[in-house]
C-alpha cells in the first residue's frame, strides 16, 4: 500500500513540506492514481465498509452519518 514516515520533531514544517512535495512530483501519474485508489480502499475499510462519498444525483456529496 504505502509507507509511514516518521519525521524528526526538530525539522521545520516547511522542510517536511518540501520533502513531501518532491517525493510526490517524482511519481508517475499511474503511481499517483494507484495510491489514490488505495487511499479510497483504506477509507472504506476504516469506515466499516461504507464509502465516505456516494452519488446523490448532484455529483458526489460528502456526509457523515449520525
Amino acid at each position: 500500500m504505502g509507507e509511514l514516515k516518521l519525521y524528526d520533531s526538530s525539522l521545520s514544517r516547511d522542510q517536511i513540506k518540501r520533502e513531501r512535495e518532491a517525493h510526490y512530483l517524482a511519481k508517475s501519474s499511474s503511481q499517483k492514481f494507484t495510491e489514490l485508489l488505495s487511499l479510497i480502499h483504506l477509507s472504506i475499510e476504516l469506515n466499516d465498509g461504507k464509502p465516505l462519498k456516494f452519488p446523490q444525483g448532484k455529483g458526489l456529496v460528502i456526509r457523515k452519518d449520525n
